[in-house]
């Protein structure tokens, strides 16, 4: 009996699977002959349809890329002072002409004092003469709030890798690292709101010559030079004094000692203050003088003003 019950139960399990395989291949039969419905025309093909942001007008080779942002109103156009409105563009405060050279005890970093917006005097005891660590300064021209977040920005590089590396970063990471903070500021340059070129000044003892000085542009490309540098809008009368006294001086700027190097950095800035409104010189109503700085082998020294202006009324005035 158990053997008929067992083929009984196995004849009729195989009974229930054959009939449950023959009736699911006719239901997915039906299923498949069911039509698919349209995508509905409205919906269109997603590839058809240009980004919103693309400009199908422009043509790069119709204008350039500072003629591009103007027109997106990304670059601010020159103020109109004579604006009744009050709708005025925007215009930064700009620190100018800072200037530095080699001479027997190191480098000298002066500036003047002026900051400007337009034609406007904004402050005349701006410092342009930034110390970055114990022998490296910076001075800047152009945008003072950029330059100095640059300043900070180096100062915290420079100490970081000391304190880590247990020794200085030398010279060539020291002026990377600023060319690298000018080439990632290039965006607010190109928008007219954040230009800085700056001077960079160091003196390595172990390095020949030990003395090191650079200049940069907007764009972080960094230029080592012999004897001098200046930058800003006072720039052009200072280099001329500059090389004037380098080459038919009474001795060439690298010989010079401090008082010297002193009337000489006194003078290059007075000169450009007669022909440049941005650039403050020497105030003599007020009392303010150049911010001067030198870097040596002690290390960097702030001038106290009393002796700039002792130079000045001895040698310049």
């Amino acid at each position: 009996m158990g053997s008929k019950a067992g083929r009984w139960r196995r004849t009729a399990l195989a009974g229930h699977l054959e009939t449950g395989h023959e009736g699911s291949p006719k239901k997915d039969a039906q299923g498949r002959s069911q039509s698919i419905e349209a995508v509905s025309p409205a919906h269109g093909a997603i590839m058809d349809r240009l980004p919103a942001a693309f400009d199908q007008s422009f043509s790069g080779a119709s204008e350039d890329f500072p003629a591009l942002l103007r027109r997106k109103a990304l670059l601010q156009h020159a103020p109109d002072l004579n604006a009744s409105d009050g709708n005025r563009s925007f215009v930064p405060t700009e620190s100018t002409t800072i200037l530095a050279f080699k001479f027997s005890g190191g480098v000298l970093v002066a500036g003047d004092r002026r900051a400007t917006a337009g034609t406007t005097v904004v402050y005349d005891r701006a410092d342009k003469v930034l110390e970055i660590d114990r022998h490296s300064i910076m001075a800047i021209a152009g945008v003072p709030a950029t330059a100095w977040e640059m300043a900070r920005v180096l100062e915290h590089s420079f100490q970081y890798f000391r304190r880590t590396q247990l020794q200085e970063m030398s010279v060539d990471g020291k002026v990377r690292a600023l060319s690298k903070l000018l080439r990632d500021n290039f965006g607010f340059v190109m928008q007219g709101v954040g230009v800085v070129v700056p001077i960079f000044a160091t003196y390595d003892s172990s390095a020949k010559p030990s003395a090191r000085l650079y200049f940069y542009d907007a764009m972080g490309a960094q230029f080592e030079v012999t004897d001098y540098a200046a930058t800003g809008s006072g720039s052009p009368a200072v280099r001329g004094i500059l090389y004037y006294e380098n080459n038919w001086g009474d001795k060439p700027l690298q010989k010079l000692n401090e008082d010297e190097a002193i009337t000489v950095a006194l003078r290059a800035l007075d000169t450009a203050a007669e022909a440049d409104t941005s650039t403050g010189g020497v105030d003599r109503g007020g009392k303010i003088f150049p911010l001067i700085k030198t870097v040596s082998r002690e290390g960097i020294t702030t001038l106290p003003e009393e002796k700039i202006a002792q130079v000045f009324n001895q040698r310049v005035a």
